[in-house]
């Protein structure tokens, strides 16, 4: 129950964290497109850094809830990140919450709860044995590579879509670093923690990743961006889950129930996506903060 409830406070913090980013985004010129100083445009508006204060609270809240629970659980609760994104939008950017985005709440909520009921992760060690971590960073390597590539050669919300899934490989490769780096803490105190590689990997894979979010939110809307960003965070992470950490999912007929999880999960995800919350512009503020 603790990983669950400090899961859903990450995927609501983050949730926040994103309308942020991405009102501050809007004030950045496309010429600063994934460039560093397109962050020292960021730095200088106080919404982008409340934005930042909640991705550390995020962190914070993610780093017990994978303390305390196995990663195949614990990122796939952050889709419910993606309505929670679109609800503080319409706070933010002065929209109404219409019946649709709460049909699409509902979706991803049910078909959540359906597709972790049947899945039930189990097992599976708590750190990564032997070299595991080789081939799945060279793996990964070659994925952020391909889609980086391939973002570069486009613009709009294509670009923030293949940039939105990019980030979303990076907080995944974060997530299962910090799983790593939190075993030896538990294993051999503080002075492990600070000895493991992990740790430090954890802290590159994640400015890595925050990076590309900025450009994913400077490039398009929330329409691309969020989705590619909740559901590749949830669908990486169980590969890291069961590929790394050993981790097991119900095979045989609980695949059907599953399935059917998944399908409203994406369902859920395509409604939020195409709801005028994902669209809408923020008003005209007297300022930005």
């Amino acid at each position: 129950m603790i990983s669950v409830l400090f899961a859903v406070l990450t995927a609501l913090s983050n949730g926040t964290a994103s309308v942020l980013q991405r009102r501050a985004a809007l004030e950045v010129p496309d010429s600063e497109a994934m460039r560093l100083s397109l962050i020292g445009h960021l730095l200088r508006q106080k919404v982008w850094l409340a934005g930042i204060g909640l991705v550390i609270v995020a962190a914070v809240c993610q780093a017990v809830a994978l303390a305390t629970g196995p990663i195949a659980v614990v990122q796939p609760i952050f889709v419910i990140e993606l309505p929670a994104t679109l609800v503080v939008a319409g706070f933010v950017m002065r929209v109404g919450v219409p019946r649709q985005v709460w049909l699409g709440v509902a979706a991803v909520t049910v078909g959540l709860a359906l597709g972790m009921a049947a899945a039930a992760p189990v097992g599976g060690s708590e750190y990564v044995q032997g070299a595991a971590w080789i081939p799945a960073l060279v793996a990964t390597g070659i994925f952020e590579a391909a889609l980086i590539a391939a973002a570069l050669g486009t613009s709009g919300n294509a670009r923030a879509a293949l940039l939105g899934l990019a980030a979303a490989c990076g907080y995944a490769l974060t997530a299962a670093l910090m799983k790593d780096a939190m075993s030896r803490l538990d294993a051999d105190g503080v002075t492990g923690l600070l000895t493991a590689w992990q740790l430090y990997a954890t802290a590159v894979a994640g400015v890595g990743a925050l990076f590309l979010l900025q450009n994913a939110l400077q490039a398009g809307s929330l329409v691309a961006v969020q989705p590619m960003l909740t559901l590749g965070d949830a669908l990486i992470s169980i590969c890291y889950g069961v590929t790394l950490f050993g981790e097991e999912l119900r095979t045989g007929w609980w695949l059907l129930p599953q399935l059917i999880g998944v399908a409203l999960i994406t369902l859920g995800c395509v409604v939020l996506a195409r709801s005028p919350l994902a669209t809408a512009k923020p008003a005209p503020p007297p300022r930005v903060s």
